[in-house]
């Protein structure tokens, strides 16, 4: 008899991993994206060295202490580390994560990957079409209710409301990514009008609170692990928070990385899926307009409006997307944009931070960074946030 592989995944994408899980299920693997919290950075810190990249560590952690808990057969059980294969520090977890789930004492335990660039193609797992057109849903879907639920939840006139419907709409989803039914274009389409419908009827105060935008490195972006639940933290301070989509980063990555590919073939064959994703994209964000929510533009006209003021040549990690992201809100209303970045992280300390001064000259509005580490205490980055929320009014 055959087992399923179980599939353990990092926590990253909180808003699209309950969907974007159903990717990988299939009958080799059982997906299971990881939770656990408790005490995930000192395990992490016995195993990296806390030198190296915060979500490392907690991946790390995360992953040992799973492995450590014994509610998974470890003869089946396979952990998943996705790489986006560049010049980014995130580019070595895999190997890092191998090396320390040995040390843990875990050595059959097999580290995969998950990347577009064919590194380390003797662990990567297996890519198959249902794999992508399930990930393709997943991720509109995931950006729509991340989107939407942003701006309800601190509005909401009945606790809970909020993520009640979000939750409705992860089960919904679930059910049919799960069973590869409705993954029709069509489809999709009919669910962005029904879920911020949804999401509108929703009774709602009608007060204004102050919007912060939330740009940073991918996972101290939209892991609340990796931000220290910053999100929750400007919501219970009395404000609300905008958290940009994924597709606006799978489009960067495109554009940055895989439209220029060596292989003129896949080049254009990479560019093709930008153009459908984008035109997905611009049909998403004209549902959250119709129904009074706000939202950025389109990755293409985000980049013509902040022509002048970013340049795009830097691309490695989040590259110009965080500068990018960062002016779009500025221009789009949003005068207050909270950047978040792990301790060291090169590609924001150079492209984002480097940039925050000049963007502030150039287009207004205020930008304060907050660096996430194992040795700094989430208090300093709340003080911080404290400060971006009572700076001037009337910027």
């Amino acid at each position: 008899m055959k087992y399923k592989e179980n599939l353990l995944i990092p926590a990253l994408l909180d808003a699209h991993f309950p969907l974007m899980k159903y990717a990988f299920y299939s009958r080799e693997y059982q997906p299971v994206i990881l939770n656990n919290r408790r005490n995930v950075t000192g395990v992490g810190l016995r195993y990296v060295h806390n030198d190296m990249c915060y979500p490392c560590i907690l991946n790390t952690g995360q992953m040992i202490a799973a492995l450590q808990s014994g509610k998974f057969d470890l003869e089946h059980t396979r952990l998943l580390m996705p790489s986006v294969g560049d010049a980014c520090r995130g580019s070595n977890y895999t190997e890092m994560l191998r090396k320390a789930v040995k040390k843990a004492g875990f050595p059959q335990v097999r580290v995969m990957t998950l990347n577009l660039r064919h590194i380390d193609e003797g662990n990567q797992i297996g890519v198959s079409p249902e794999m992508v057109w399930r990930a393709f849903f997943a991720l509109f879907y995931g950006d729509l209710l991340l989107i939407l639920t942003q701006q309800v939840r601190p509005y909401e006139r009945e606790a809970g409301a909020a993520n009640r419907c979000r939750d409705k709409w992860y089960g919904i989803l679930g059910s049919e990514l799960k069973a590869f039914r409705n993954l029709k274009i069509s489809v999709m389409l009919r669910r962005f009008s029904e879920i911020t419908a949804d999401f509108a009827a929703i009774p709602r105060t009608g007060e204004k609170k102050r919007r912060i935008g939330i740009v940073g490195e991918l996972y101290t972006k939209y892991c609340a692990l990796g931000n220290w639940d910053m999100v929750q933290f400007l919501e219970d301070s009395g404000c609300e928070s905008f958290t940009n989509g994924l597709s606006w980063y799978v489009l960067y990555y495109i554009d940055s990385h895989l439209a220029h590919a060596g292989n003129p073939a896949e080049a254009a064959g990479y560019r093709a899926i930008g153009a459908v994703l984008e035109k997905l994209q611009k049909k998403m964000i004209a549902a959250i307009a119709a129904a009074g929510f706000f939202t950025l533009p389109t990755l293409h006209t985000l980049k013509a409006e902040v022509a002048g003021k970013v340049r795009f040549e830097a691309a490695i990690g989040d590259g110009w997307l965080i500068a990018t992201e960062s002016a779009g809100y500025i221009l789009h209303g949003c005068k207050k944009v909270l950047a978040i970045q792990p301790f060291g992280c090169m590609p924001n300390h150079v492209i984002g931070r480097g940039l925050y001064a000049s963007l502030q000259r150039k287009c207004g509005g205020q930008i304060v960074s907050i660096d996430a580490d194992s040795s700094l205490s989430p208090v300093n980055a709340y003080n911080r946030a404290r400060m971006l929320m009572n700076a001037d009014e009337g910027i």
